[in-house]
């Protein structure tokens, strides 16, 4: 399909700029253009009708990775592959790399962007997953000059949901400084190497100075409603060493309670089974990396 009619497209420089003109339209009217790689796409099908496309490739303040005293700061307008390049991306936060690093193809990790992702928070997508299984803070600000911060438990409300405005603006994505042995991990399974995954898990475990789990984070993506945190699993890591049975039955708790669906990609039976395999071979990298 070609897509509806759009009576304006502009390139602002600046966030001020961006917020300014997203408000000179009703809300939904005009949108928000980041990597384009699904945006574009729902324009092209007609899925989005925006009167005004707002291209923020332009704003230089939104791009960018940021490691300060240990905390992370990712601009919204940072690219796929600008992450998966980055050189301080080990230990606690090793699974956006790892995420990124296989994002779509080559094209989509060259244009793809983490804010674009976040925002768009499709059912099955990487990047999302990661943040929630990292605790990922998005940083958003508004036309009338306010700002806030939303945690990501907060923020992704359900596949294409977010907690951002029409009339916000995602700055960024950040973390504070991750305690000490604290590692990540995250991995996709697809049709293909670079598929959408139909399963994807993403682990993060803080170890305490005698090497037990004293605090762990679980996400899934490619299920129905879209990336989630498996806390049942959770609470099963903590008080362990990453010993393959407290990592078996924390991902068979996972699987057992997971509301999985069947599709011409795979069925029910198999996304569970996903799970607990994929699972364990992520869990035992995310110990492996927190323990140096």
């Amino acid at each position: 399909m070609f897509p509806a009619r759009i009576q304006e497209y502009l390139r602002p420089r600046s966030v001020a700029e961006a917020l300014a003109a997203i408000t000179r339209y009703d809300a939904g009217d005009a949108i928000f253009l980041a990597g384009g790689q699904s945006a574009m796409q729902a324009i092209k099908s007609r899925m989005l009708r925006p009167q005004c496309v707002v291209d923020l490739q332009g704003i230089a303040e939104l791009k960018g990775v940021s490691v300060s005293n240990g905390a992370l700061t990712i601009g919204a307008m940072t690219r796929y592959v600008e992450i998966a390049g980055h050189g301080q991306l080990d230990g606690a936060f090793a699974a956006l790399r790892d995420a990124t690093s296989h994002v779509g193809d080559r094209q989509v990790r060259n244009r793809g962007t983490i804010g674009g992702s976040v925002c768009w928070n499709y059912v099955a997508a990487c990047t999302p997953t990661v943040v929630l299984a990292l605790a990922g803070a998005m940083n958003l600000a508004a036309a009338d000059g306010s700002q806030r911060s939303v945690a990501a438990d907060d923020f992704f409300l359900g596949p294409l949901e977010t907690a951002r405005r029409d009339d916000e603006i995602l700055l960024s994505v950040s973390w504070p400084a991750p305690p000490p042995r604290t590692g990540s991990a995250y991995k996709k399974w697809g049709l293909v190497t670079d598929a959408l995954p139909v399963i994807g898990v993403a682990v993060t475990v803080t170890l305490d100075a005698a090497g037990q789990c004293s605090a762990a984070r679980i996400a899934l993506a490619g299920l129905a409603d879209g990336a989630q945190r498996g806390k049942l699993g959770e609470a099963k890591l903590v008080g362990s060493r990453g010993e393959t049975a407290a990592i078996d039955a924390a991902m068979g708790a996972i699987a057992d309670a997971a509301d999985a669906h069947s599709d011409m990609s795979a069925d029910a039976d198999y996304r569970k089974q996903l799970i607990r395999s994929l699972g364990r071979e992520v869990a035992t990298r995310a110990f492996d990396r927190a323990r140096g």
